[in-house]
Formats: C-alpha cells, sequence, structure tokens
C-alpha cells in the first residue's frame, strides 16, 4: 500500500511539474507576442532584443520542469530502456537549455 500511495504522489509531481514547465513557455510565448505587437502598433520601449531574451528565459526554465518530471517518471520504472531514453531527453534538453542561455547572456552583453 505504502509503495502504491509513493507511486501516486511522484505521478502527481511529475504531473504537476510537465503542467508547469508548459504553462511557463506558453506564458512566456504569449508574453512575447503581445510585446512585438506593442511594439509594432505602439512603438513601446521595448526592442526585439529585449521581447527575444525574456522569451529564452522563459524557455529554459519550463525546460527545467520538463526535466524534472522526466527524472521523477525514470523513478517510477527505472528500466534500463527508461533511463537510457531519460539520459537522451535529458541531454538534449541540458544542451537546449545551454545554449538558450549562452543566447540570452550574448543579449545582455550587446545591451
Amino acid at each position: 500500500m505504502d509503495g502504491l500511495l509513493l507511486t501516486d504522489i511522484i505521478n502527481f509531481f511529475s504531473l504537476v511539474f510537465g503542467i508547469t514547465g508548459a504553462a511557463l513557455i506558453i506564458y512566456g510565448g504569449l508574453k512575447a507576442m503581445l510585446n512585438i505587437v506593442l511594439l509594432e502598433f505602439y512603438k513601446t520601449q521595448k526592442t526585439y532584443s529585449h521581447i527575444r531574451r525574456a522569451f529564452t528565459s522563459y524557455l529554459v526554465f519550463g525546460l527545467e520542469f520538463f526535466i524534472a518530471a522526466d527524472v521523477l517518471k525514470t523513478l517510477i520504472t527505472p528500466t534500463q530502456q527508461e533511463i537510457l531514453i531519460l539520459g537522451a531527453v535529458v541531454g538534449i534538453r541540458t544542451i537546449l537549455g545551454y545554449f538558450l542561455s549562452r543566447e540570452a547572456k550574448e543579449f545582455e552583453l550587446d545591451m
């Protein structure tokens, strides 16, 4: 019974982290779209670099939540195939996050 409860708790938090990651990326994308529209029509003081840097931050943060969700899922069924898939997914997301973070830092240097 305790193992089933623990599995349910891990599944719940894995789902919560996945939803949180998706929500962050969606929110960042919607915010970036709104800022682009405001920039185009109302000539706000924000630049495309500011908007892109902010959106990149949301992407990186969302990816971190996706990684956490994948790690939790693998805790439940740690077969060799699941561990290899997790390693590949975490590797790809980590590399993507690294390059997105690096790009965001380059935006800061340009400003």
